[in-house]
């Protein structure tokens, strides 16, 4: 980290990089760890100058690991970094312009190490990594200075658009110089996953099909696409399921590695991903949300929302329930679940024991015999407040033998005192640092896509109409 950085984010006008993007550079800014010499350029079609891009920055800065006396002081500072210059995204005369930017600011000095975040949608991947090449902005080989580039997903439609992208993409930026970001991966609760299970003696004896009875990861939000036009293109299958919910599933059912390097663990990952037989229409639900009125005012339904077709069959929810064909997970079900515009805002795992075989308190004779409420589970709480939650049976104090389920708590903002990083910031540096675990693979991507491709081609060809839903229900009935 001695040499000089140079951050590019590509699309730097756009929610992502103003929502994310920024803060968590300034987070790790202020945590001290970007080099002395570091800048971040801005590029987009939006008109801006340079202090009026400074100006779009530092709307979303937050002082969270920098005192109030200093924190002025340190976000003048990160933003005397910034710089912005306009162009189209296919244009390599636009790139030069920004390469001779770039040039100015670092100086004829050592060269700089140099990222490249695509904030922009996935449709401008290509033209812009063949602009760059062409403006000859990218370092060839694996040495110093290092050109890398970010990816945000989704990372194509299907098999074969994702395999061409992966194809295209590495005419530019080999796959060793690419960054496929999930930013689920960079949340500190998934990041324990592994902790979890093989840091602890007690978990990994009972993680499996003799103790398991069931798994549920469940991703919901309370509000609809908003301003997300591009959701009509992909669906909530792409843009949560294929990703986000898989991802975690590989996470929590993989064995372990022989080594915790990034290589080993995306490789028991792979395993994982090759073992889900491919889903049909038959083993999915899909809905839509629709409008409702509360509080005497309309709410929107899907097809009502701004950019997307008033005979839309785009799925705002699936449920699917994915199998595992191993050793450790056979017949246990992995039930994913994802939604707009549903009762709550949550992301969590679910892991459901079995009963106790032979229970001796539901054979007792009084006053021992009780009825047990439930068995044993334990929830892996992502999103709004990371959590792990152990529920077990316990003896209701007082005169005779009344049982119930309590929950033992682990919530992270109670148990440690650090402030917990967004996942970006997590994510960015291990770029910095060329650290790969947390990213997604190119086998990896067509082990997932292998997954999803025959139920996403058959919705879309049978046309196949979403069930509705109410915005702000539980969704529809999922059996």
């Amino acid at each position: 980290m001695d040499r000089p950085l140079s951050i590019v984010v590509i699309g730097a006008s756009g929610d992502l990089a103003h929502r994310k993007l920024y803060p968590a550079l300034f987070g790790l800014y202020a945590q001290g760890y970007l080099p002395e010499r570091f800048a971040v350029f801005g590029f987009a079609r939006s008109a801006y100058t340079h202090e009026g891009f400074r100006e779009h920055v530092a709307e979303r800065l937050t002082c969270r690991y920098t005192p109030q006396e200093s924190c002025g002081q340190r976000v003048s500072e990160f933003l005397q970094r910034c710089w912005y210059i306009r162009g189209e995204y296919g244009s390599s005369d636009a790139f030069l312009d920004l390469y001779q930017a770039m040039k100015e600011v670092e100086g004829a000095g050592e060269a700089a190490n140099r990222l490249y975040y695509l904030a922009i949608p996935p449709s401008l991947f290509l033209a812009t990594a063949h602009a760059l090449g062409g403006a000859g902005m990218v370092q060839c080989g694996l040495g110093e200075p290092w050109s890398r580039v970010v990816l945000e997903k989704p990372f194509g439609r299907d098999s074969a658009s994702s395999a061409r992208l992966t194809r295209e993409m590495a005419k530019v930026f080999t796959e060793a110089q690419t960054y496929r970001i999930d930013h689920y991966l960079g949340k500190e609760v998934i990041q324990n996953m592994l902790v979890l299970r093989f840091a602890n003696l007690v978990f990994e004896p009972v993680w499996n099909r003799n103790y398991i009875a069931s798994v549920a990861i469940e991703w919901k939000e309370d509000m609809g696409i908003e301003k997300r036009g591009y959701f009509d293109d992909y669906g909530i299958i792409r843009d949560v399921m294929q990703n986000h919910l898989l991802q975690i599933l590989a996470l929590a059912a993989m064995e372990p590695p022989g080594r915790l390097d990034s290589k080993h663990i995306r490789d028991e990952k792979v395993q994982v991903l090759r073992n889900i037989p491919p889903l049909t229409a038959a083993d999915v639900v899909v809905g839509q949300y629709t409008g409702t009125e509360r509080n005497g005012r309309r709410i929107r339904g899907y097809t009502e929302e701004d950019a997307v077709a008033d005979d839309s069959l785009t799925p705002t929810f699936a449920a699917a329930t994915l199998r595992i064909r191993n050793r450790r997970w056979d017949g246990v079900p992995f039930r994913i679940r994802a939604g707009k515009a549903l009762d709550e805002r949550v992301n969590e795992i679910r892991v459901r024991f079995k009963d106790v075989p032979g229970n001796l308190f539901t054979q007792a004779a009084p006053p021992f015999a009780a009825s047990v409420t439930a068995a044993n589970e334990m929830v892996i709480r992502v999103q709004p407040d990371e959590a792990i939650t152990l529920r077990i049976v316990n003896k209701v104090p007082g005169v005779g033998m009344q049982l119930a389920a309590r929950d033992l708590d682990l919530e992270y903002k109670a148990a440690f005192s650090e402030p917990i990083p967004d996942a970006y910031e997590d994510l960015l540096l291990d770029v910095f640092r060329g650290e790969k675990g947390l990213f997604i693979r190119s086998d990896e991507l067509e082990a997932a896509w292998e997954i999803f491709t025959p139920v996403l081609h058959e919705l879309e060809t049978k046309r196949i109409k979403p069930a509705g839903y109410a915005f702000g229900s539980r969704g529809p009935e999922t059996g």
